[in-house]
């Protein structure tokens, strides 16, 4: 009896002492964040504290220091701005869901298709690598250069007597259909997307497939009944970050788009810049609404990938 007393104190003392030191550790790692955290939430809480009072009319440079909910009111119901904010609001939700769609389906088919052999390839990963490294406007200029009716794309078809003169080549960038918009989405994001499906792919067993296999079942069978839900809950979860991120844009749209319609992130600027400074309250709201949004859209994310991960 006292040796299992003496075992118990042992063995109290260790787990004691364990706890003390996770502890520890944890408050050495927070005191170590503590002053970028510190600086971080700031400047970013000084910014959306700024921005919500602005955008509830405070503006004490021209006088107005009683919050309202009149800018809220004018792109909401409010006539011509109403008129254009809900277009511009359409028009973002269709190039984000296109955009999101077509890039989800295209990283979903090069994983179905070439999973296995870019899963261990070391120049496939690189060259996917090397498409996430060129910035969204750097990538979104040299589209524009190949695309637009005197690109070189629109040359080349000239050449080949494919079209009569560069002006019959389509238009595929700055039209009203946000063509070019989307394009640039699909190429970078695309990538991204089948990143994160291939570190999904490398981190399940692949017992799954060998069994099927196994079982009789086809390579179409195997994609389709067991690759396909391993990948589906992570591809839902990425795919609403890319939503998320191309919503609240702006470099893209302002480069591929045109000036009627204009996405929400385009719109909200040229409010902000209007020589009326009474318009930065409209385009503040804008801003705290494109903020809403983009907040929910990556909590739904959030859980789908909590729930992918158990």
């Amino acid at each position: 009896m006292a040796k299992e007393g003496i075992a118990g104190q042992i063995r109290s003392g260790a787990t004691a002492a364990a706890t003390h030191q996770r502890w520890w550790q944890r408050l050495v790692i927070a005191l170590t964040l503590a002053p970028a955290l510190g600086l971080i939430a700031v400047l970013f809480g000084t910014s959306v504290v700024y921005g919500v009072a602005q955008s509830l009319g405070y503006l004490p440079f021209l006088g107005q220091r009683t919050l309202t909910l009149s800018a809220y009111r004018n792109i909401l119901g409010g006539g011509n701005v109403a008129h254009d904010f809900w277009i511009s609001f359409g028009f973002s939700l269709w190039v984000c869901s296109a955009a999101t769609l077509l890039a989800g389906a295209g990283a979903l088919l090069v994983v179905m298709l070439f999973g296995d052999r870019l899963g261990g390839a070391t120049r496939g990963l690189m060259i996917l690598n090397i498409n996430l490294s060129f910035p969204h406007l750097v990538w979104a200029i040299g589209l524009s250069l190949l695309l637009v009716q005197s690109g070189l794309l629109a040359r080349v078809a000239t050449a080949l007597h494919l079209i009569g003169m560069p002006a019959d080549f389509p238009v595929l960038v700055r039209d009203r259909y946000g063509i070019g918009i989307i394009l640039d989405y699909i190429t970078k994001e695309t990538p991204f997307l089948v990143l994160i499906l291939l570190s999904i792919l490398r981190s399940q067993p692949h017992a799954f497939g060998v069994v099927a296999q196994n079982l009789g079942a086809t390579r179409w069978q195997r994609l389709r009944y067991v690759t396909l839900p391993l990948v589906l809950p992570g591809l839902s979860a990425g795919a609403l970050l890319v939503f998320a991120y191309v919503f609240g844009a702006y470099e893209v749209p302002a480069v591929l788009g045109v000036q009627f319609p204009r996405m929400l992130s385009v719109l909200a600027l040229e409010f902000f810049a209007n020589p009326d400074l009474h318009s930065r309250a409209e385009g503040m709201a804008i801003s705290v609404i494109m903020a809403l949004v983009v907040l929910v859209v990556a909590l739904l994310g959030r859980i789908l990938s909590n729930r992918s991960a158990s």
